[in-house]
């Protein structure tokens, strides 16, 4: 067996279909085919259940996958080896990130990391907490950017920041009578939160103190995954939602007068750089990480006076 075909196995496995995977490994689909029935021939097993649609892995394939991506995280840190000895990084970073985060950090800090790593191709890719750690565990991420912690005993987890959480009031929201609030002021009742699947709509619910469905008003139902639309949703609808505290930073003054900064201890939410515990590119990721700690505010740097909401 040879390395080239351990990536053309691991390859379909990552994209349950022969056809995607000869696209991502740019070879044409009969030479990953040829090279994968190579591959089956020497082990004397099948690896792929070729009649099923997306093509899945068979129960002994599973293991042999399993074993061929350790096999290729190693043989790959030869190569960090090298770009370890070399001043300048280069090569590609590839990061999840959630959408609760993405907006309010990549867009400031990217243009910084291409200036002083310009041979490094970072590739961005939003998406949920469960799709980042599949990938984080499949190696198709270098590394996510997720709010932490996440109890997966396969990743660790780099805590960066703590991002404290604010409430966004409307005039008409008992809450926008407070300088300052505490959670037992809050009613989820007239609270706008982010549907099922984000992990932050929990972290709401745990600063709310009360764990259940919620339809913001009695007669209206808006399900979304953007916190934008939460603060729209503020601004012309009334009620209340609770924002990362980063997400101040584009509201015109007018929408900061509707801000309510919560007292010590404030809850927050701890955001990590979450890694395989056999990672690569170190330097790429440390690199990433100061980029980021440079554009945080300094009060967000340590987790004195907070409450860390987990979900």
């Amino acid at each position: 067996m040879t390395i080239v075909q351990l990536e053309y196995l691991v390859a379909v496995d990552t994209y349950r279909s022969f056809v995607v995977a000869a696209q991502k490994c740019f070879v044409t689909q009969p030479t990953l085919s040829m090279q994968i029935q190579k591959l089956e021939d020497t082990l004397g097993v099948k690896l792929f259940d070729r009649s099923k649609q997306p093509v899945t892995p068979t129960e002994i394939g599973i293991d042999i996958i399993y074993q061929a991506r350790m096999v290729l995280a190693e043989s790959e840190k030869i190569k960090e080896i090298v770009s370890d000895r070399q001043k300048e990084l280069s090569g590609e970073l590839r990061v999840g990130i959630i959408p609760t985060i993405s907006p309010y950090i990549f867009p400031k800090i990217l243009h910084g990391f291409s200036e002083k790593y310009p041979q490094v191709k970072v590739s961005v890719w939003e998406q949920t907490k469960e799709q980042i750690i599949q990938q984080l565990k499949s190696g198709t991420l270098d590394c996510g950017i997720l709010s932490t912690p996440l109890h997966e005993s396969s990743l660790t987890e780099i805590p960066v920041f703590y991002e404290n959480f604010v409430a966004y009031v409307s005039k008409h929201s008992k809450l926008s009578k407070k300088k300052s609030i505490v959670t037992d002021d809050i009613d989820i009742d007239e609270i706008w939160v982010l549907n099922e699947g984000h992990c932050m709509r929990e972290q709401v619910l745990n600063i709310c103190q009360r764990r259940k469905s919620t339809k913001g008003f009695q007669h209206f139902e808006y399900n979304t995954g953007s916190i934008e639309t939460l603060k729209r949703m503020v601004d012309q609808n009334n009620g209340a939602t609770i924002l990362p505290e980063l997400a101040l930073a584009d509201l015109t003054d007018k929408q900061m007068d509707k801000v309510r900064y919560f007292k010590s201890p404030e809850p927050a939410r701890e955001v990590s750089l979450v890694i395989q515990r056999n990672f690569l590119k170190r330097r790429m990721i440390e690199a990433l990480k100061n980029e980021i700690l440079e554009f945080v505010p300094k009060r967000l740097k340590n987790k004195k006076k907070k409450e860390v909401m987990v979900f």
